[in-house]
């Protein structure tokens, strides 16, 4: 395992253990067994380090999508639907803690904002991907034309974010794969 492999790693281990805020850059590099100037020349910051730890240890977002893609026009839409949902709340669900530590530190969201600007990266964009893909198939008439496609996505990943982050505080009484397919249904009007 290279360097930045192992800071990335610890960095994770740190944010278990202390959250956002206790995960001070000397704890990681601590943690890591490397200096924190070793941590700087691969990481310019902690904004940097918190997206490589979100992008590189949580499961990804674009996996999913990438699947759903390459099932469109195939098989059972709605199905493709519920796998990606399930998909979408365990990234959620993974990356609440981190996303928290990050809004209740000013200084930590300005230079997140920026460096998902300068990157063209951001939450909004699985929505835009996934909106995309569910315009795609009510070209292909397998979901209703009516729907906004735009809504339906926004909705779909609201209702994932908002599961996730209650998970934290009640445990929901549906199983996942359950209430994930009932969201689709509902989408979907069937």
């Amino acid at each position: 395992m290279g360097t930045r492999e192992r800071i990335v790693d610890a960095a994770e281990q740190v944010i278990r253990e202390f959250g956002i805020v206790g995960a001070t850059t000397k704890r990681i590099a601590a943690a890591a067994g490397c200096s924190e100037a070793l941590l700087y020349k691969h990481f310019p910051g902690k904004e940097s380090l918190l997206l490589a730890v979100l992008l590189e240890r949580l499961p990804a977002l674009g996996p999913a999508l990438t699947r759903l893609r390459l099932a469109a026009g195939t098989g059972d839409v709605a199905d493709h639907l519920t796998a990606f949902t399930l998909a979408a709340l365990e990234f959620y669900t993974r990356a609440a803690g981190i996303a928290a530590g990050v809004l209740a530190d000013p200084s930590l969201t300005e230079g997140f904002r920026t460096m998902l600007a300068r990157s063209g990266s951001g939450p909004h964009m699985p929505i835009l991907a996934l909106a995309d893909l569910i315009a795609g198939e009510q070209d292909r008439d397998r979901i209703d034309r009516k729907i906004d496609a735009g809504a339906a996505a926004s909705m779909l990943m609201g209702a994932c974010f908002h599961r996730a982050n209650l998970s934290y505080y009640v445990d929901p009484p549906d199983d996942d794969a359950a209430w994930a397919a009932s969201i689709v249904r509902t989408l979907l009007r069937r």
